[in-house]
């Protein structure tokens, strides 16, 4: 038995006729003789759509309770007893009742499937994950019920149950959607025509997607390469150079044309890594293509046409837009050029041309870097003595060699000239072998006339192959100083990468190895002159500040490093094939000042959230906890002062406690406020001194709200500390408190001291109902009522302040389970003994 088939009708909002739709299926498929059954459909009380229920055998539903309230689900169990071939189950997107098997339908209907059994669903496209934030900022409203993608396009069927907006509208003010009391608020908020019409052509638009992805589907099992022109994909070839981004608006204006028209950017990466195009320049093209709302795409190949064309089939593309050549027109003649290539490749992608101010004949073209002009000077040299030389040897000798001998020694001192200078004065070589030849070695000697024909053809083929070897060993020469530049530069790049990676100050030592690799004098940072500001330094090498200005002369080489900034070298002339190397330094520099200036927005949001909560909670706390004793104060004193009851003594000092003890809360609490205050502003000034517990933890007890329920032991050995007394005083005090309050009754909390080395231990042990191991920090941070004070009781100050105060004096609170249930709080602060001890000795 196979998985079952899911069908699903998609509409662009409530009301455009999806369950209908979906009853009117079940009608066909019952009278075709299929068993079908209604797992649940939501009528939402229209009459039309509960008509269209009679005649189908209908499961009962299941009835949830939950908050006091019964909700209405799926049997999902019955549905699998009665084992239909065809179930139908409306929306897709529903969550079920807490207690369900599943959380959302969707997991119901996947069960169904997997039991073999095929499913008639409906889904609104608001409801789809992907799309819920750009339904949010179209309507105004966060679905909270969605479904992934993947699982509407998992479906065997889907089918577009579409309305136009105004057709919808009209149904609900005929009362067929809503209920008459809510139509007009509808057609107000949610179904404006604005709202509709949006929703409408995201549906389209998905669905279009899909339909596209199976188009490819197809086309990829039957192998079909050519190209089916169902959407205007225009794909733009980027070659890296300037024209890129008049390629680009041209590309992007023929897309728009068409209805639903795509731009694509395609840039092609040598397979080898030889060469390179300029790495801002291709950045700044890829911004701007995702400006023009195409997308950018980066493919690897040696051959570039190839490359272009395969990528444009690949995604169906019907046209593609390509720069003309840059190349001269005479080498044309010699091998066709990119742009010629595509054209004759095509096939059945039309090819645009688009002409620029960087084609050949329109602008002053760099020639490509050659060899160092040492070794062309060399290689002239050569070219000119060279074949003197060979030739000076060969007279010499006491025979002829003849030609069969000489012809391939003249060529084997044109490949080595060609090695040593290039093709120019390969050629140059060439040129002077030949009449050499000719003169000394070729009938009639000593004249430049040549008698036999066949000569005359050897020393054209001879200068024809010079000339080819010089070409090929001339490139290979190329090719190999190019490999030794990008891996140097890899080289480099990664050296740099894995360096910045565990450096703390990435930018520094970023602009120090750009000093060291480029030669530089000092390479510095830039922030570009605008309206409102100079141009101004924001770091050095060498330096940890910056400020100051560049040299107003001198040689400098500049690259872009971001939007607002730019790398600068001082005192260095840099050679062309050297940019693109302080191209890669500079963006690795944007990318540190970028990342630089995220950490600090998060630093700084960081802070206002955390200022902002301490500020909310202390609000909270402040509205409750001080007006309380207050009122109790209030309440006491007014009561003493009121001629209209008599109080008996015993009640007086009743209300006088009262008011002592409220008096007494509102003390602490405004001292715990000031104490935190003090903490979070640095300044709190502690002055440690030796001091004897035996003074300070009775004192502390008496100070607590009951101290009858606490008892207390010192060690002998452990009563000396190093701590400033009336802080301390305070500490064990919050502590103290913050235990009687959780130590149930009759039970008694106790302080006891012990020595551990150079440290004396403070331990409050109470019986209570402790703090999980996981929550036990917490409880330290300011405004946290958990494990520090009962619900409503106290501002959450108590623990926080203790363990300011503590690590101010130079010691440490920290909780620990207390064995048996309960929490033990431990003061731990240096021992006065021990360093007198140390002093004395």
């Amino acid at each position: 038995m196979g998985r079952g088939r899911l069908r699903i009708y998609l509409g662009a909002a409530p009301g455009v006729g999806k369950t209908v739709a979906m009853l009117d299926e079940a009608h066909r498929r019952l009278e075709r003789g299929t068993d079908v059954v209604v797992g649940l459909v939501e009528t939402h009380g229209r009459p039309h759509t509960a008509q269209l229920l009679d005649g189908l055998e209908v499961l009962p539903r299941r009835v949830v309770t939950h908050r006091g309230a019964t909700v209405d689900e799926m049997d999902l169990d019955a549905v699998l007893t009665r084992r239909p071939a065809v179930a139908l189950v409306d929306e897709l997107a529903h969550t079920n009742a807490p207690g369900s098997r599943h959380e959302k339908r969707w997991q119901d209907i996947d069960e169904l499937l997997d039991a073999g059994i095929d499913v008639i669903s409906t889904v609104n496209i608001q409801h789809l994950e992907s799309l819920n934030d750009a339904v949010e900022s179209i309507t105004g409203i966060v679905q909270r019920e969605t479904v992934p993608d993947e699982v509407v396009r998992r479906a065997e069927q889907i089918e577009l149950v579409d309305m136009s907006p105004e057709a919808l509208r009209r149904r609900m003010a005929h009362g067929n959607v809503y209920r008459p009391e809510k139509v007009d608020a509808a057609l107000a908020n949610y179904f404006r025509v604005g709202n509709l019409s949006a929703l409408r052509e995201l549906a389209l638009l998905w669905l279009a997607d899909r339909v596209d992805e199976g188009m490819g589907r197809y086309r990829a099992d039957h192998g079909i390469q050519s190209t089916w022109p169902t959407r205007e994909r225009v794909v733009v070839a980027l070659s890296g150079g300037a024209e890129g981004e008049t390629l680009l608006r041209r590309g992007a204006r023929i897309a728009s044309r068409g209805a639903g028209g795509e731009l694509l950017a395609v840039h092609v990466s040598r397979a080898d890594g030889l060469a390179g195009p300029d790495l801002p320049r291709l950045a700044q093209q890829r911004r701007l293509t995702d400006e023009l709302g195409g997308s950018f795409h980066t493919v690897s190949g040696d051959d570039l046409p190839d490359a272009v064309l395969d990528f444009a089939r690949g995604v169906n593309a019907s046209q593609v837009v390509i720069g003309s050549t840059r190349r001269a027109r005479w080498s044309t003649l010699l091998s066709p050029s990119t742009t010629e290539e595509v054209i004759a490749r095509s096939g059945d992608i039309d090819v645009h041309v688009v002409t620029h101010s960087f084609a050949a004949g329109r602008g002053w073209r760099v020639p490509a870097p050659g060899l160092p002009g040492r070794r062309v000077r060399l290689g002239y040299a050569a070219a000119l003595i060279g074949p003197v030389l060979l030739t000076a040897l060969l007279t010499l000798l006491p025979t002829d060699p003849g030609l069969p001998l000489t012809v391939p020694l003249y060529l084997l001192l044109a490949v080595l000239v060609a090695l040593l200078g290039g093709i120019g004065p390969a050629l140059v070589g060439a040129v002077s072998s030949s009449v050499l030849l000719n003169w000394f070695f070729t009938s009639p000697v000593g004249n430049l006339t040549i008698a036999e024909p066949v000569n005359a053809v050897a020393l054209v083929v001879f200068v024809a192959v010079a000339a080819v070897v010089a070409f090929v060993v001339h490139r290979s020469a190329r090719r190999a100083e190019a490999a030794i530049d990008a891996q140097q530069e890899s080289a480099a790049l990664a050296e740099l990468t894995h360096t910045l990676l565990g450096s703390t100050g990435q930018l520094s030592l970023l602009l120090d190895r750009a000093v060291d690799m480029f030669g530089a004098e000092e390479a510095v940072v830039v922030r570009r002159a605008s309206a409102e500001h100079a141009e101004e330094v924001v770091a050095r090498s060498g330096e940890v500040g910056a400020g100051g200005a560049l040299p107003a002369s001198g040689d400098v080489a500049r690259a872009e490093a971001d939007d607002a900034h730019d790398l600068v070298l001082v005192g260095v002339r840099l050679p062309a094939d050297r940019r693109r190397l302080l191209a890669a330094f500079a963006t690795h520099a944007g990318a540190i000042l970028q990342r630089q200036a995220l950490q600090r927005s998060v630093g700084e949001a960081t802070a206002l959230a955390r200022d902002s909560t301490a500020r909310t909670a202390l609000l909270s706390a402040v509205s409750h906890d001080l007006r309380t004793p207050l009122a109790g104060i209030k309440a006491a004193i007014g009561s003493l002062r009121s001629t209209e009851v008599i109080f008996s003594a015993e009640d007086e000092a009743e209300l006088e406690a009262a008011i002592e003890e409220s008096a007494d809360r509102l003390d602490v609490l405004i001292g715990n406020l000031l104490d935190m205050s003090r903490l979070q502003a640095g300044a709190l000034v502690a002055s440690p001194r030796p001091v004897d517990l035996g003074e300070i933890v009775p004192a502390a007890v008496a100070g607590v709200g009951e101290p009858e329920r606490v008892t207390w032991s010192l060690d002998p050995s452990a009563r000396l500390v190093l701590a400033d007394p009336g802080l301390l005083d305070r500490v064990i005090g919050n502590i103290v408190e913050n235990a009687v309050r959780h130590q149930p009754r009759p039970g008694t909390v106790r302080v006891a001291t012990s020595g551990l080395g150079d440290r004396v231990q403070v331990r409050v042990v109470d019986t209570g109902p402790g703090v999980p191991e996981d929550g036990r920090d917490r409880i330290f941070l300011p405004f946290q009522r958990y494990g520090d004070a009962p619900a409503g009781d106290g501002v959450g100050l108590g623990l926080a302040v203790a363990r300011g105060l503590a690590e101010a004096m130079g010691g440490e609170v920290s909780a620990e389970q207390t064995p048996g249930g309960g929490l033990t709080m431990v003061v731990d602060l240096p021992s006065a003994a021990a360093v007198h001890d140390e002093g004395g000795s």
